[in-house]
């Protein structure tokens, strides 16, 4: 697979509320704090303000525009920023997928669009990558994502014999494609491995290693894949991703040795080798100074039927926003 879908994989987002909101008159809205889930949602019709906590200027939303929500930060959204807010828990009832929650008589403004619940321990720090607004106002762009919202609002709108799972595929299209459109607009200048995908260069080197974790990478041949010098490469490597090209093949190791001590019962014996490593010892230390704590530790924590299960129940009972 390629990196974005690499990473998208091991944070294993399952859409578990798709369904609309159809707002009239005025309106405001606050959201609170999304328990580092993803959001993903596209405008029908009509326009309204996005206000994210931490993010100093507002984005207007028009008919057509597509937003992704990463970062699970708290946000607003209203017909007028001037409007004092109400709480979500206060309009939505408790979350249940399909269905079209409507405020004031509706008419006016349709939303569509989905939530993703995350898994893995370390599923923060993947999402602390990605932007905290990905928004998607370019009209070339919305026509790449308007069969799916056109066949969300179908689904949602008339619901047949497997319609939830439907609206669960195209949301994850959504999501997607909506970071796909992002990569390719306006990230010059910005750190992390999400917005290196960008660069020819540095998403080569990324590539090699996701490809090929367990090889013995030299910075040397990771540069020749990026068709640079070595010290040109680690300059570059560094600036853009934000950490070193061996570090980040660590830490990229560790996150999928994570993964396999949470989901499978394999030995660290076995994972370790998987993933390059000669010895136990080797590896134990490299994961101890990435994830914070051995890998027989983090094995013994992570059960992953509890966990999913604990995970899943946490967000609902913490969260009182319902739909969204």
């Amino acid at each position: 697979m390629d990196p974005l879908s690499d990473v998208l994989s091991l944070l294993k987002p399952r859409s578990y509320v798709s369904s609309g909101f159809d707002a009239g008159g005025d309106w405001s809205i606050q959201f609170g704090d999304q328990n580092e889930r993803i959001k993903c949602y596209a405008v029908v019709s009509g326009g309204c303000w996005l206000a994210v906590e931490d993010v100093p200027h507002a984005v207007r939303l028009e008919s057509g525009d597509c937003f992704v929500l990463p970062s699970g930060r708290p946000f607003r959204l209203a017909s007028d920023l001037s409007l004092r807010p109400v709480e979500a828990g206060t309009v939505f009832p408790p979350a249940r997928a399909g269905g079209v929650v409507t405020v004031n008589g509706g008419g006016d403004f349709f939303l569509v669009g989905s939530r993703f619940a995350v898994s893995g321990q370390h599923s923060g720090t993947l999402l602390r990558t990605l932007p905290p607004i990905v928004h998607i106002h370019k009209e070339s762009d919305q026509a790449a994502l308007r069969w799916s919202v056109e066949r969300m609002m179908q689904e949602l709108r008339e619901p047949q014999p497997g319609s939830f799972l439907v609206a669960q595929h195209l949301a994850h299209m959504m999501l997607v494609q909506a970071l796909r459109l992002h990569l390719a607009d306006e990230v010059e200048g910005r750190v992390g491995w999400f917005f290196a995908l960008a660069d020819k260069q540095m998403s080569a080197a990324i590539a090699a290693m996701h490809a090929d974790p367990a090889r013995r990478w030299t910075l040397q041949e990771l540069a020749e894949r990026a068709c640079m010098s070595r010290s040109a490469f680690a300059m570059k490597f560094k600036a853009t991703v934000g950490e070193t090209p061996m570090d980040y093949l660590t830490r990229w190791r560790m996150l999928l040795a994570a993964d396999r001590l949470a989901n499978s019962n394999d030995p660290i014996s076995i994972i370790a080798l998987s993933l390059g490593y000669e010895s136990d010892a080797a590896f134990s230390t490299a994961f101890k100074r990435k994830m914070g704590c051995a890998p027989r530790q983090y094995g013994r924590n992570r059960n992953p039927v509890l966990a999913s299960s604990a995970g899943d129940g946490a967000a609902r009972s913490q969260t009182t926003d319902g739909y969204y």
